[in-house]
């Protein structure tokens, strides 16, 4: 692959899941919702705080840009069986403090992952980590040690925090642009499934790594480019 981008792109965005790191899904997700459960299982019950916890995530998948991510989160979820906000919490920053590297075990390490990111800032790209923003920061910092690509300087980690919409919303996308002070056709996707080649829609080029999650279908723009990981450093 010969195709170079130096000089017309200025950014490069990567999803995490299936792109920097492997991520077993099936057996990660059921886990991770048993394990934040099991935090205040002691105050709510596991099935009723599984049921508003995925009631509150669809609120967040559905956000129209009016407010963060986190505070529609919170105010689909909370209070919960009586529950504020700030007396659940503690038990949340608890969990991501110490049990949440549990999920490890889900997931392993893409060996080129490394040497791709570090090209990408040794060529002095901004560089956004454009995975779904529904967890925490910590949490999806943590995911990001786990892939050995943790201690760069990225330009944007998009999180629950500071995000307003998520994948495939387009105005996810526009609020990077935003924040890097770049147009779409300046930037670069990087991912391996629909919703984050969706972000040609609005100009920007893309790369699709097919793996284990890809769902690309008839509404999926063609993605501007196809490969693995590792052929990015042919092409930067």
């Amino acid at each position: 692959m010969n195709l170079k981008l130096k000089d017309k792109i200025k950014a490069v965005l990567f999803d995490l899941d299936g792109t920097l790191i492997n991520i077993n899904l099936q057996a990660f997700i059921p886990d991770y919702l048993k394990l934040l459960s099991a935090s205040v299982s002691h105050l709510i019950p596991p099935r009723k705080f599984i049921s508003k916890l995925l009631k509150a995530s669809e609120m967040v998948n559905n956000n129209d840009g009016r407010d963060t991510n986190e505070n529609v989160y919170a105010k689909a979820f909370f209070p919960i069986e009586g529950y504020s906000r700030e007396e659940i919490e503690p038990f949340f920053d608890r969990f991501y403090k110490n049990d949440f590297m549990k999920l490890k075990k889900h997931t392993t390490v893409i060996p080129e992952a490394r040497e791709v990111v570090q090209t990408v800032f040794n060529k002095e790209y901004d560089v956004v980590i454009a995975t779904t923003p529904v967890i925490p920061l910590t949490a999806i910092q943590q995911r990001l040690e786990w892939a050995e690509v943790g201690d760069f300087n990225y330009k944007l980690i998009t999180s629950i925090e500071n995000t307003y919409a998520t994948k495939p919303n387009l105005l996810y996308f526009t609020n990077i642009f935003k924040i890097l002070g770049y147009s779409a056709k300046e930037c670069i996707m990087i991912g391996d499934e629909h919703k984050d080649m969706v972000c040609k829609k609005l100009g920007a080029k893309t790369f699709f790594i097919e793996g284990n999650n890809s769902d690309l279908n008839s509404e999926t723009p063609n993605p501007s480019y196809r490969g693995k990981l590792i052929d990015l450093l042919n092409m930067l």
